[in-house]
């Protein structure tokens, strides 16, 4: 895999993420603002995510967003720093918490991801 390649499911090692470390309530900033806070996180390799609750901002609806977005996590503050817009999360493959992530709806969502994907944004 070359430097720039995304990888959705794993945390970058440079975004400061720990393994173990439980992100459930941090605020989610955008490259444009605010977004929601952490509602779940998984962080088993290879499919790590969290759940979004994006409360008002998109009429409550949950989104979820692959590790591999995850530009920068801020302990002190409780933040994580994602490096997608609102646009660009608001519209990708609707999440549904009651059918949960199969293979092919993580495999929409990472080919989404990834071409949205542009290094040094």
């Amino acid at each position: 895999m070359s430097m720039n390649a995304f990888d959705p499911w794993n945390y970058r090692t440079t975004a400061g993420y720990t393994q173990g470390t439980d992100l459930t309530g941090y605020k989610i900033a955008a490259l444009d603002g605010d977004i929601g806070k952490v509602d779940e996180a998984n962080d088993q390799t290879g499919t790590s995510s969290l759940v979004v609750d994006t409360g008002p901002w998109i009429f409550g609806r949950k989104v979820l967003l692959p590790a591999g977005v995850v530009e920068k996590v801020d302990h002190d503050d409780k933040k994580v720093y994602v490096d997608r817009t609102k646009d660009q999360i608001k519209d990708a493959p609707e999440y549904n918490s009651d059918a949960g992530v199969d293979d092919d709806y993580r495999t929409r969502l990472s080919g989404y991801y990834d071409d949205t994907y542009r290094p040094g944004m």
